[in-house]
């Protein structure tokens, strides 16, 4: 049997597919929409326009086409999952076992669109029937402080692996997995571009658990003695990834910044507000070295490579916009 027949590929995802062989289905945006079936709208056009990030034109009709249908296909993940924890247990002859969240893992670039897909499916799964509990965390406040980095050298790979307190990372994941009440994850600005020293927010249980950030399929270098090593990822229960073109990453993430010189970067307690002052060409030219010296970077080096690791790759056109869906196979 032709494998490659069993499903179309669109072209946009092409490249996951060498010779014909391939761990996922591809569906274009037009075939993923269809598998919403009778999964109600539960967002407005108001609160869809106060979730999405600048820059991201994510409207209602973008929930309908991609989002409910991925609602819908988490929802069967999670039922399936806390069957499964019953099973077990009887199994195991367990009695009085704490259930423990279920974990989504959401990855990609910066620019990308992660964090608007995140607050997304956060409103979208509070609101199923069950009405279950869920959070969002977000990896910004696992990085090292600014003076930390510093004193290392190492602000110009702020967001590469390194640049994360990465045994915090998984502390913080394996007491959420083993059910303990009130964990406090570490805050962060984006104002200020730093860590907030001693500010947290308490993760007290929830039914689900979002964990964003752009390195959280990042694995590990293994062991010679085959002693366990944890990566992030060992504690998610799905995990996304949203991808597009290089090119168009780039593009979105200068036009982002040129627009935060008239917003947020005016702001005087901003780290960035030396930037709202200058000249254009000038800002211009200080994205452009942000981006090839740092995000470019590590987007090649570190984020693009843990795309295969993802359950689902959400793929962005030049729209911004997502136009392919791929879903691992089981």
């Amino acid at each position: 049997m032709d494998i490659s027949k069993e499903i179309a590929v669109p072209e946009t995802l092409d490249h996951f597919q060498p010779n014909g062989f391939s761990p996922y289905h591809f569906f274009s945006s037009e075939e993923w929409a269809q598998f919403r079936a009778d999964t109600p709208l539960t967002l407005t056009g108001d609160e869809v326009s106060r979730l999405r990030s600048l820059g991201d034109p994510i409207d209602l009709q973008e929930v309908r086409r991609i989002y409910l249908s991925l609602s819908r296909l988490l929802s069967s993940h999670v039922e399936s999952s806390q069957l499964l924890f019953e099973q077990r247990n009887r199994f195991l002859n367990l009695s009085g076992a704490v259930k423990t969240p279920f974990v989504i893992g959401i990855a990609g670039s910066v620019a990308v669109g992660k964090s608007t897909t995140a607050r997304v499916l956060k409103e979208l799964l509070a609101r199923w029937p069950s009405s279950p509990k869920v959070d969002l965390v977000t990896t910004d406040g696992f990085l090292f402080p600014n003076a930390v980095l510093q004193s290392k050298r190492m602000m110009d790979r702020k967001g590469f692996p390194e640049s994360y307190d990465v045994a915090a990372v998984l502390r913080f994941l394996s007491a959420i997995k083993a059910g303990r009440p009130d964990v406090p994850a570490p805050r962060y600005s984006h104002l200020t571009y730093d860590v907030l020293p001693n500010e947290f927010t308490v993760i007290d249980r929830p039914d689900i658990l979002i964990f964003e950030g752009i390195n959280v399929l990042q694995s590990r270098d293994l062991p010679a003695d085959g002693k366990i090593v944890p990566m992030v990822s060992d504690f998610f229960d799905f995990s996304i990834y949203i991808d597009a073109d290089e090119d168009h990453i780039h593009d979105w993430y200068i036009t982002r910044f040129m627009r935060l010189r008239q917003t947020a970067f005016r702001d005087p307690n901003s780290y960035f507000h030396r930037y709202a002052s200058i000249g254009e060409s000038e800002a211009l030219e200080i994205a452009e070295g942000l981006w090839s010296k740092t995000n470019l970077r590590n987007l090649r080096r570190n984020i693009l490579p843990t795309r295969p690791r993802a359950d689902l790759i959400l793929r962005k056109g030049v729209d911004h916009l997502i136009e392919a869906v791929a879903l691992r196979k089981l």
